[in-house]
């Protein structure tokens, strides 16, 4: 892979204001559900969201599982499982696995609701606070949990930038927060995943970089998607031949038959967020455990 020049990172004034709100709504809650990416379900969990002390219920949802593996996304929800966390899989956008969701939302906080009977009190609506770094889809969820349309949303992130309580037509009251990442990633690695699938903004992050990272994973795990997608006969073996070939293949050339080379990664980035080339789990399980976990 080509020399790493430039150190991402993203952590606007806003996310300290919502982390600090985050501990303090932990009080109003019974149960936090913390929305990862599918395909990078270890990269979008934010360890400063985990640290936190809440001393709630639990729940981890794998958003957008229809652009991950399968058989990757099973393994993680085991490798949370055994953690003692709740996990669901869902594709809030099609609304696929809510009725999954709902029901690991009830068990995980019956003992609550259990403890009010117990006081002689009658039961209440469920209150949940939605928690992840941007982009990972909170407020898709929450949407899909609604009878009509309630939370703000966009295929990028830093569109909720308030809290907002939204009542679910299962009777369960969410709390959407913004998206927080976190002052400093342990890798860079991490961040260019985080980036390649949305959760850091586009605006500041280093374009050449991140494309050269994902033309060179999808070269090595994405071979069959890449020909079918582009129509390429023949595998180019570096990004750059990855990006001189797509753009001849869509037309992006400029005078003189020269390749917009930008145009070119931009396409393959948008075609991988929205799952044109396949799916793909950037989070290999065997690989992200044994370098991170030691398990």
């Amino acid at each position: 892979m080509a020399e790493q020049k430039t150190i991402i990172q993203w952590y606007p004034g806003h996310m300290t204001k919502a982390k600090r709100n985050m501990l303090e709504d932990f009080a109003l809650v019974d149960i936090v559900v913390e929305v990862l990416d599918a395909r990078i379900p270890f990269s979008s969990r934010n360890p400063d969201i985990a640290a936190m002390n809440h001393k709630k219920a639990q729940l981890i949802v794998l958003n957008k599982k229809d652009l991950a593996e399968q058989q990757e996304t099973d393994k993680w929800l085991q490798y949370y499982r055994n953690q003692g966390f709740a996990v669901a899989a869902i594709n809030g956008a099609e609304k696929q696995g809510i009725k999954a969701l709902l029901n690991e939302i009830k068990k995980a906080t019956e003992p609550v609701m259990l403890e009010l009977e117990r006081k002689g009190r009658l039961r209440r609506p469920v209150r949940a606070m939605m928690v992840g770094v941007p982009n990972t889809g909170k407020s898709t969820v929450i949407n899909a949990l609604s009878p009509q349309k309630a939370a703000i949303t966009g295929n990028k992130p830093g569109v909720t930038r308030g809290r907002q309580w939204i009542k679910t037509a299962a009777g369960i009251e969410m709390l959407d927060t913004p998206g927080v990442l976190w002052p400093k990633f342990a890798s860079q690695e991490t961040a260019l995943r985080l980036a390649v699938c949305g959760s850091i903004s586009d605006l500041v992050s280093p374009m050449n970089e991140i494309t050269i990272f994902l033309a060179e994973y999808l070269l090595k795990n994405g071979k069959a998607g890449l020909k079918e997608r582009f129509k390429l006969e023949v595998l180019p073996k570096t990004a750059d031949e990855l990006f001189e070939a797509i753009g001849r293949k869509r037309g992006l050339i400029a005078a003189g038959g020269i390749v917009k080379t930008e145009q070119a990664q931009l396409l393959l980035l948008n075609e991988f967020r929205s799952g044109k080339l396949g799916r793909y789990t950037m989070d290999n399980y065997a690989r992200i455990v044994k370098q991170n976990v030691g398990e």
